[in-house]
């Protein structure tokens, strides 16, 4: 790897994990050929450690990236346990994209899907994403309170006929009672997989990981189910 690398803690190796790249158009989800990627650290982003290129696919190449010890990632209450990447992309045709924050965990592969803009439809001349501090390591608010059995009060059919695996779900981007706060159409897998991105390490034993997955299932078909 080229590069600066971080410094593990004293008496632990280095380890690395991988980061898998997938870019393609936002309009017909085309994949893009030959789109250059620079990976960065993101806490030095000056620090270029890799350069890559797409192939027929919009894949690039896996690569290995310096990442902590994979008990951090195992022990709570432990120093973060993946190492930030900044990818930028740029691409004949297309406004560049500049993700922040990605997040790479020890002897697992991250992949990262990037979707660019055509330069004859962009609104802004760069797209810059990022990617908050995972769950599990950074500070946020807590859960509100909620009662465990909902209010049926409401005139109509509040519960569905029958059980359904929906293609999208409506997140609402703030409080029940905020009406101000936007709605996002998302598709229910994507819906899932970013939840348990987020929620969960891909470190973990496979046992604990279809555990959660299996509880994020349930808690969402629940909310589909009764409408709430």
């Amino acid at each position: 790897m080229n590069g600066k690398t971080f410094k593990m803690a004293q008496g632990e190796g280095e380890q690395t994990g991988g980061l898998q790249i997938n870019v393609t158009s936002d309009i017909g989800l085309i994949p893009i050929q030959n789109a250059v990627i620079s990976i960065a650290y993101t806490r030095t982003p000056e620090t270029e450690v890799e350069k890559l290129e797409t192939d027929i696919s919009g894949q690039a190449e896996e690569v290995q990236l310096s990442a902590p010890p994979l008990s951090y990632s195992l022990t709570p209450e432990s120093p973060m346990p993946y190492t930030e990447y900044n990818v930028t992309v740029e691409a004949p045709g297309y406004e560049p994209v500049m993700i922040s924050g990605v997040e790479v965990l020890p002897d697992v592969t991250a992949v990262q899907n990037i979707r660019m803009t055509p330069t004859e439809t962009a609104n802004e001349p760069e797209e810059v994403l990022v990617i908050p501090d995972h769950t599990l390591y950074g500070e946020y608010p807590p859960k509100i309170p909620e009662e465990e059995i909902k209010p049926m009060d409401e005139t109509g059919e509040i519960v569905l006929s029958r059980v359904v695996v929906p293609e999208y779900v409506v997140v609402h981007d703030g409080v029940p009672n905020d009406s101000s706060a936007p709605n996002y159409y998302v598709r229910y897998k994507d819906y899932i997989k970013n939840v348990a991105s987020s929620e969960i390490y891909a470190t973990w034993p496979e046992s604990s990981i279809y555990a959660n997955i299996l509880a994020i299932l349930s808690f969402t078909l629940n909310r589909v189910y009764t409408e709430w």
